[in-house]
């Protein structure tokens, strides 16, 4: 899997826009953002950033061009969570668990529930 670069926080919100929307033109993705709105050439330079970093692609129409998310919400999740492992916690998804028990951030009945996921996904294979 290739490395994507990393996306400012600005950057992921207009991408969520084309997963939750779909294929969009830039008046369209306006019309999307709250008050007080971008200028319109300020969200034209994001979604150009995203199209150069390889998350969207876009269909010409005459002069005009409708843009289209190129990853899933869910592969980029997947990406985003093995930065992160891989960042702060040499690899190791064991490492994440064992800091989220230290740091309470987990239940008993949490992990007992993601073993049971983990068993659940090894009996299917």
């Amino acid at each position: 899997m290739a490395q994507m670069k990393k996306l400012t926080p600005k950057e992921e919100e207009i991408l969520s826009c084309f997963w939750d929307k779909g294929p969009l033109f830039i008046r369209e993705l306006l019309d999307l953002q709250e008050e007080p709105k971008p200028h319109y050439n300020t969200l034209s330079t994001i979604v150009r950033a995203l199209e150069e970093k390889g998350y969207i692609g876009f269909k010409a129409y005459g002069n005009t061009y409708q843009y289209y998310a190129l990853i899933t919400r869910e592969n980029y999740r997947t990406r985003s969570l093995n930065r992160l492992v891989g960042k702060y916690f040499e690899n190791s998804y064991t490492r994440v668990v064992s800091s989220l028990i230290e740091d309470e951030s987990i239940s008993v009945e949490e992990l007992q529930e993601l073993i049971e996921q983990i068993k659940e996904k090894k009996n299917d294979k």
